[in-house]
């Protein structure tokens, strides 16, 4: 089995359910063959992620065009640094860059700003911290780059949509002490029991990947069966995060059947159940 071959088409859910998190812009697919393999699982609404300004952008024009399609804007924490700081290896899609400092950044914040205004886009982010790919120099930029979406997304009334890795402590530091929106969404959760239950207690939002399926992720599984079921949500991270038993290769907004099925038997619920549940919730959360 060629490890760039798309995993087949799931068993179709017999309840819809919404994609909480994608990267269309970054799959195989068109956007109209993404979202018509989706739409044969049942996977009826999905929201398509920004990382930069170029992204925003594109989420925001394609969810103007596509009525299953929802935005999120933001820059990515790895991309405040790599602005502020340059990039002169060309580690993300834009190549090489020179130091920007914080004009640029403040250039960059104010094109998100204003996409963030727009009635389609329903989110800002992903942003947040991320501490396995920036070394100290760069958290200072992803620091300032998140409390500024923070206000975006309590100016425009939007959701928050985190991104957190190895940062947990720092990122709950950050939401308590400048306020946290009044919808949060953790993307792809990745903390242990005893966060998901401080997350709860905030009402924030949790939203599990592909990777709950994997072996060594016991932890991910401990922290859903204690998350209450009203906060819990689930996303494809596509084309990253393919879940079990296909991990490696390209993830999809269609795979979601497979994620789900692997939650709803932790959570002890049947997969109708947390289809409906986890529906309402991204709807609530996204205010769609």
């Amino acid at each position: 089995m060629s490890r760039t071959e798309a995993p087949p088409l799931p068993e179709p859910l017999r309840v819809p359910v919404a994609d909480s998190h994608t990267h269309l812009d970054m799959q195989d697919a068109t956007v109209e063959e993404a979202l018509a393999r989706a739409d044969a699982v049942n996977v009826t609404t999905v929201v398509q992620v920004g990382c930069d300004v170029a992204g925003s952008r594109w989420a925001a024009e394609t969810a103007a065009a596509h009525p299953a399609v929802h935005a999120s804007v933001a820059l990515h924490p790895n991309e405040a640094p790599r602005i502020v700081h340059g990039d002169p290896e060309g580690t993300a899609r834009q190549g090489a860059r020179e130091p920007g400092g914080k004009t640029a950044l403040d250039d960059a914040l104010a094109e998100i700003d204003a996409l963030a205004a727009l009635d389609h886009v329903r989110g800002v982010g992903e942003t947040g911290l991320d501490f396995f790919r920036t070394g100290p120099e760069g958290i200072a930029a992803q620091e300032e780059s998140f409390r500024a979406h923070i206000e975006i997304a309590k100016r425009h009334g939007k959701a928050l949509v985190i991104h957190d890795r190895d940062a947990h402590a720092d990122v709950l530091r950050v939401l308590a002490d400048a306020g946290a929106p009044e919808r949060t969404v953790f993307h792809c959760y990745s903390g242990d029991a005893e966060m998901a239950e401080v997350c709860a207690r905030a009402g924030y939002f949790m939203s599990f990947a592909g990777n709950m399926t994997f072996k060594n992720a016991q932890p991910l599984r401990d922290a859903l069966a204690v998350a209450p079921t009203e906060l819990v949500l689930v996303e494809t991270d596509a084309p990253f995060l393919t879940p079990a038993p296909y991990r490696g290769r390209p993830n999809a907004p269609y795979l979601i059947p497979v994620t789900l099925r692997a939650m709803a038997a932790v959570k002890g619920l049947d997969e109708d159940t947390l289809a409906a549940a986890i529906y309402d919730n991204t709807a609530r959360a996204f205010d769609f």
